[in-house]
């Protein structure tokens, strides 16, 4: 499911669908694809919506991932349910699994789809175990894996249960005979509670490993955080000049590249061809950087994640941000911890963004000015909440 606009992510959803959003450089949805094709589920139905043609660019036919990929176009929102129920010419045969363009996951989806197939159930509905499960659907299930009750991200007082939907699903075709043909209807809001009352057999599955959705600068720092986790050996492709620096891997460095005299790149890191890296640089664990980037002398960067064509100036210091394409930073700029900054902004000399703070497209900071909340941009849509 790819349709919706990641009014969350904003501002790095305006020129980009949330399954396009990179981690480590690659598309999120190009990381889920592969998985599913390693563990053999080969035919792939992707329902699209916002921005559908970015989607269609990156996937293809599927066969760079040895899968076969249709297209389901929305011409409306039909929520997730409805998305799913959209496709049904697609779906009729046999029971099929359902998953979010936006996830991130090792999870064996194989062994769920089993389960499913072993069980009496219509739905089966993968369960994780979070600390705070508020913004998730949660289940209680009994020892032989049926869910007892469900509720859509509960109100304080109402979390019976920290097992909390994936967002996953496996579902008989069945499902379609409850899901009207027209209209919004979601999974958890609609579906399920109208099919507990009816005494269908909901089951769960419970997942072990690596799961988040891409809903929120926090989770997607998270999964590009476990993606280069998984890195374990270094990779140096082609024209790599290295003066005087140090390189403690993992790492994998595009061509051409240049790193400057006395830096040093701490693993895991990913850095595209196309860069070109100052003097006495500390590119810190868990950062990537995409190809044509310009990083300054004297510059930090830690546990950050920076887009195409970004050019930082001398001194500054990153930790914990995202920085989409084409923006500029001055001399002796401070991004602080989980901030965001749109594509084509300017950060002139001696700016400081303050944790937590976003900054919408194509806006000018001026120098020595502090950012200490969200800077919208009237010319683009201000909402960031929804999905």
């Amino acid at each position: 499911m790819c349709g919706g606009e990641g009014t969350r992510l904003r501002p790095l959803t305006f020129e980009r669908p949330k399954p396009c959003i990179p981690i480590a450089n690659t598309p999120s949805i190009s990381h889920l694809v592969a998985h599913l094709s390693n563990l053999g589920f080969h035919e792939v139905i992707v329902t699209l919506g916002y921005l559908a043609q970015e989607v269609e660019s990156v996937l293809g036919d599927g066969s760079l991932f040895g899968v076969h990929i249709r297209y389901v176009h929305e011409k409306e929102k039909l929520g997730t349910a409805g998305s799913v129920k959209n496709a049904q010419r697609y779906l009729e045969d046999q029971p099929f699994l359902v998953v979010g363009g936006d996830h991130v996951t090792d999870l064996n989806l194989l062994e769920f789809y089993r389960q499913h197939l072993q069980s009496d159930a219509m739905v089966s509905i993968g369960l994780v175990s979070i600390d705070d499960p508020s913004e998730y659907g949660i289940a209680e299930i009994d020892v032989e894996n049926r869910i007892r009750r469900f509720l859509e991200k509960p109100a304080p007082g109402e979390v019976f249960s920290n097992l909390a939907s994936t967002g996953m699903y496996v579902c008989n075709p069945e499902i379609f005979d409850h899901i009207p043909a027209s209209g919004k209807f979601d999974f958890a809001r609609n579906l399920f509670p109208f099919l507990m009352e009816r005494g269908e057999n909901l089951n769960g599955w419970l997942a072990r490993g690596h799961w988040t959705d891409v809903g929120s600068p926090r989770s997607l720092r998270q999964a590009e955080r476990w993606m280069l986790q998984m890195l374990g050996h270094s990779t140096i492709a082609g024209e790599v000049t290295i003066r005087g620096a140090t390189i403690i891997g993992p790492v994998h460095l595009g061509s051409p590249l240049t790193i400057g005299r006395g830096s040093r790149i701490i693993g895991p890191v990913v850095i595209e061809g196309g860069t070109t890296i100052g003097e006495r640089v500390l590119i810190g664990p868990y950062t990537s950087i995409a190809g044509g980037c310009e990083i300054g002398s004297g510059t930090r960067i830690l546990s950050s994640s920076l887009y195409r064509d970004v050019q930082m100036g001398d001194e500054c210091r990153v930790s914990g941000s995202i920085i989409d394409s084409g923006t500029i930073t001055g001399e002796g700029c401070s991004l602080e911890h989980n901030t965001v900054i749109g594509p084509r902004v300017v950060l002139e000399d001696g700016v400081t963004v303050h944790a937590g703070t976003r900054i919408w497209p194509e806006l000018r900071i001026p120098r020595g000015g502090a950012v200490k909340e969200y800077c919208l941009n009237p010319n683009y849509d201000v909402k960031r909440d929804g999905s």
